[in-house]
């Protein structure tokens, strides 16, 4: 299928060196007021929670409207915590998700948000895995890249998350097999022999050698992007030689931008 259009708002900007010598990745999201183009999103955005072929189903027997439903017991709460900060973090997960996938021409599954057994909760295992195989058929060519993600959506005093993702990335070595557990048996469930044959090949490194990228990324409001803060970002709790990819992604008013699109998820489903 092709890329959702709201794709096209990523600009990548010149990388920043951080004084380790290493690279971060920075892109802007400039969302544009383009309703089309914002409806499609809504779209795509609900259905990583619950699909439309399926939300009639589960408004059934409830009394509630498809907006009431998906904003009472699918959507993280607008306002009573933590709500908002679970808010921000999904939004955040779903826009590396599709940084990944789009630009970065991984396969990224979506089916995390969908299984959370209530709204107000963050899911365990690790933020994103994303599976490529080579271009050129040559298998330690196909890469696994995972990401924790961390996100300041609102302005105000800039904090380090980029650090923060950093640090807890590198406790997803830990959590990797589960993931990846957890995703054959969803593509099993589905009927999906490819997607699971996809996950198998990475599911043995030692037989099956595979190169591997640790990946960490920030999404941040604009008022809260500090690229002084960002070039301190250390990989010390990282062993040595592992390829740490570091990713900030920036825009104007996140937060606000992420409550809408929430509302009008709800609103047009």
């Amino acid at each position: 299928m092709p890329p959702p259009d709201h794709i096209n708002w990523f600009q990548v900007h010149p990388q920043l060196t951080t004084d380790e010598g290493k690279v971060v990745t920075v892109v802007e999201f400039l969302h544009q007021p383009e309703e089309a183009v914002l409806a499609a999103w809504a779209k795509y955005f609900r259905e990583h929670y619950c699909s439309d072929d399926h939300i009639d189903a589960m408004v059934s027997g409830t009394g509630l409207t498809r907006a009431a439903f998906l904003t009472e017991y699918v959507f993280p709460n607008a306002d009573r915590a933590p709500g908002p900060s679970i808010r921000a973090g999904d939004f955040a997960e779903i826009l590396v998700s599709d940084f990944l996938e789009y630009h970065l021409e991984h396969w990224v599954p979506r089916w995390r948000f969908s299984e959370k057994a209530t709204p107000n909760q963050s899911v365990q295992g690790t933020d994103i895995i994303g599976l490529k195989l080579s271009n050129a058929g040559t298998p330690i060519e196909d890469t696994l890249t995972t990401f924790e993600v961390k996100a300041q959506l609102s302005n105000g005093p800039a904090q380090s998350r980029l650090q923060v993702a950093v640090n807890d990335a590198a406790k997803d070595k830990i959590r990797q097999g589960y993931t990846l557990h957890a995703m054959k048996r969803k593509a099993l469930q589905t009927q999906d022999a490819e997607k699971a044959a996809l996950v198998e090949r990475f599911q043995n490194k030692a037989d099956r050698p595979f190169t591997e990228q640790t990946g960490a990324a920030a999404v941040l409001s604009n008022g809260a992007f500090d690229a002084a803060q960002i070039v301190l970002t250390s990989t010390d709790s990282h062993p040595e030689g592992t390829l740490v990819l570091m990713l900030a992604i920036r825009g104007d008013d996140l937060m606000a931008l992420a409550h809408r699109l929430y509302e009008r998820a709800a609103n047009e489903a």
